[in-house]
């Protein structure tokens, strides 16, 4: 089968959604499917083989310069090639640049009205290349902000499907009049997708609401990873009970929940040594944040107690989990994939999450973890406590965890769920 997987790049940074997308291509094709990777918006930042296209669309320079003024809406393809070349994006990206929702309101109503949009050049683009070059049986979309571009690709007579992918956490962050303006749009466009993929029951029943769409079109089919290089943790005689967060450094993920957590443990006499190991993507709107974190962590006097390793490589993250006792990620925002969450489990390391969004289905179907109330520090070192004092259950809630992964969150089985997804989807369409 030949398959168009338009993926959005996220500004240079790693991303859970950009590495689920680079894993299932490259899955799909070791099932012997032709699979094109195409990138939009910037090139995709992968830890692991990076099997994108050499095509590209929607540069985030076009589309951005599109936006805010008409000249280029009709420069010629030509010069929209230079700016859409791979080094400059990500030279442009690599400064950190503004991807604040609150910003980016009229870009984002835009963009999904598709041809009728400021970006309409671009999606002429892409349909010219679909029609004449690649020609698949079916496109997926990484998420729903570009189903703008849907329509004029069903016209051709293919199917169009997309994952669901966080979008919420963005859109509810546009302030009016954009916000009401991109989900009413969103909503109408959504209506001319073939089928939704979401990674956990939870968000499919969010997102079929917040769509309007009827549930039975939104497919469930679980992340999973590419376990090599996957394994154990690395246990060290002496060594304090470690804390790990792995995730995007940012207010959103809770981070200052966990230093919360963390002060409430250093003022428990029952609690023995630890330290808290933070890594993961910190963009420039978010130092600000850090340096607060780091700040308060200051005040602990005890520098070996908080950490912060910065990003990670494929193989610094596993060998950054395998060092930890614990993963805790207390999110403020309903977590819809939860990848670091698969990638402890895979090193069979328990973890300590909020009950919201995915966080409570994850657990409750591997037993690898513990949960809490949201948004409540002292539930938190509550549920961290009770694994500081007993290892073995630990042990126990790892081991489960790890062979919940195996069993439900591998490649393969992502694959071929997805694959038998575009052959159903293939045989029943209907332009």
């Amino acid at each position: 089968m030949r398959i168009v997987y338009l993926a959005a790049g996220a500004a240079g940074m790693y991303c859970g959604s950009c590495l689920h997308d680079n894993t299932l291509a490259a899955s799909l094709r070791a099932l012997g499917e032709d699979v094109l990777l195409v990138p939009t918006y910037t090139p995709l930042r992968t830890d692991e083989e990076d099997v994108s296209d050499s095509h590209f669309f929607f540069g985030g320079i076009n589309v951005f310069l599109q936006q805010h003024s008409a000249i280029f809406r009709h420069t010629p393809w030509f010069l929209d090639a230079l700016l859409d070349h791979p080094a400059i994006i990500s030279r442009v990206a690599r400064g950190g640049p503004s991807i604040e929702a609150e910003r980016l309101g009229g870009l984002t109503v835009s963009m999904l009205e598709g041809e009728h949009g400021h970006q309409r050049k671009e999606v002429k683009k892409l349909v010219r290349w679909l029609e004449r070059e690649a020609k698949p049986d079916v496109v997926h979309l990484s998420n729903t902000m570009l189903v703008g571009m849907a329509a004029e690709i069903r016209k051709l007579g293919i199917p169009v499907l997309s994952t669901l992918s966080g979008e919420d956490i963005f859109l509810e962050k546009i302030p009016p009049p954009h916000y009401e303006q991109a989900r009413n749009v969103l909503r109408e466009r959504s209506q001319g997708i073939d089928g939704f993929v979401a990674l956990n029951e939870y968000y499919a029943d969010f997102m079929a609401d917040y769509l309007a769409a009827p549930r039975e079109r939104v497919h469930v089919i679980p992340h999973g990873l590419n376990l090599e290089g996957h394994g154990t943790r690395s246990r060290r005689d002496g060594a304090p009970f470690t804390i790990g967060f792995l995730a995007r450094v940012c207010p959103d993920k809770g981070l200052h929940n966990l230093v919360a957590a963390a002060e409430q443990l250093l003022a428990d006499p029952e609690v023995p040594p630890f330290s808290v190991r933070v890594a993961g993507y910190l963009g420039q709107l978010d130092r600000p944040y850090l340096e607060t974190i780091q700040r308060r962590t200051a005040a602990w006097n005890r520098p070996e107690a908080f950490s912060y390793v910065g990003e990670l490589s494929r193989a610094e993250k596993i060998a950054f989990l395998q060092s930890l006792d614990v993963l805790a990620l207390p999110t403020v925002y309903r977590e819809s994939k939860g990848l670091p969450v698969l990638e402890a489990w895979a090193n069979a390391v328990p973890v300590v999450l909020p009950e919201h969004g995915a966080f409570g289905e994850m657990v409750r179907q591997t037993g690898g973890g513990l949960l809490h109330p949201p948004d409540d520090p002292a539930a938190l070192a509550e549920a961290l406590k009770r694994l500081m004092r007993d290892a073995q259950l630990g042990e126990q809630l790892g081991s489960r965890g790890q062979e919940g992964v195996h069993k439900h969150f591998t490649a393969p089985l992502m694959a071929q769920r997805t694959l038998d997804l575009y052959q159903r989807t293939v045989a029943g369409f209907r332009p």
